[in-house]
């Protein structure tokens, strides 16, 4: 082959949004590529054009259900049996990356079996944004592009003036995070300490820190069923914060946690588009990634380091 490969995008049906947004920023189209379904619940995912000796990028999230997930690896499996140079994998939001450890017995490791499958799927390169636990990177055996979320959010907190303003991390194994937050802000921290004793249920929470006065900014790299948010929120309320904020990557927002963070005592929750909404509620504002990853896209296409990406 002489010179370099030709890039093309293609997308899988649930991120087709945001692939798009991706490929317009790049300055291409998408590639068309189309999915038959059959009676029993079956699909298969094909390319209608060529990719041969292409690198070929694949935009997908694996957000509920598995088939998302399914429908990636297909599309990896389809681009090598098509003899594509290279595949890479854009999973802006890494489904399972919970599931990092065996936090109790007879469990599986559910990130680790996913990065064995993807790997197995024959992908070169995998870039994805706000891993649970940075230590995923560590379970791919091919070269992991992790980008922030904080390239997006850090200016948008900026824009905000706040007066007073103090950045908390939702749980312990956010404080890393909020630590970088409040030393690139130049702020004050405080922690929220939960007790969970069964997945998705928070038993008790206490905030370690003063909030009171305070505007509060609640950095989190996913909110689910937004138990964890609105009992802090709530609690920083009660002690005297003048108000919460919060910024989380992927809007997973499962079961009525809409329907609650519109009724709750949040002021505003910024996300993210790594994740579609059902619905957006007033109090949600949505900041798109479709220009880092395809700023990204372009300096791994041309061999060129990503580290002037990273703000924190």
């Amino acid at each position: 082959m002489s010179g370099k490969p030709p890039i093309k995008f293609f997308a899988c049906e649930s991120s087709t949004y945001l692939a798009e947004k991706i490929a317009h920023s790049y300055g291409m189209e998408l590639g068309k590529s189309s999915v038959d379904h059959f009676s029993d619940g079956e699909f298969q995912p094909s390319f209608d054009e060529s990719v041969r000796g292409c690198v070929v990028f694949i935009i997908q999230s694996t957000l509920p259900p598995s088939d998302n997930l399914f429908e990636l690896l297909l599309m990896i499996d389809a681009a090598k049996r098509a003899s594509a140079y290279q595949v890479v994998a854009v999973i802006p939001y890494l489904g399972f990356a919970r599931q990092d450890r065996k936090d109790k017995p007879r469990v599986s490791i559910g990130a680790k079996l996913v990065a064995d499958l993807l790997s197995k799927a024959g992908v070169s390169r995998i870039m994805t944004m706000d891993l649970h636990a940075d230590q995923i990177q560590g379970f791919f055996d091919v070269p992991v592009d992790h980008l922030y979320a904080s390239s997006i959010f850090v200016p948008y907190i900026n824009d905000m003036n706040l007066e007073k303003l103090v950045i908390a991390a939702p749980d312990m194994g956010g404080t890393k995070r909020a630590n970088a937050y409040s030393r690139f802000l130049n702020t004050d921290m405080v922690i929220c300490y939960k007790l969970r004793k069964k997945a998705n249920y928070v038993d008790e929470i206490t905030i370690i820190g003063d909030v009171k006065d305070k505007n509060v900014v609640i950095v989190d790299d996913m909110i689910d069923t937004a138990g964890t948010i609105l009992l802090a929120a709530d609690l920083m309320m009660q002690n005297g914060a003048e108000s919460v904020r919060v910024v989380s990557t992927h809007p997973v927002l499962s079961g009525q946690a809409l329907e609650k963070i519109e009724k709750s005592s949040i002021k505003e929750l910024a996300v993210t588009d790594t994740i579609p909404l059902r619905h957006k509620p007033d109090k949600i504002i949505v900041l798109s990634v479709a220009d880092l990853f395809a700023e990204v896209i372009g300096k791994v296409y041309n061999n060129q380091s990503i580290s002037s990406t990273f703000i924190v």
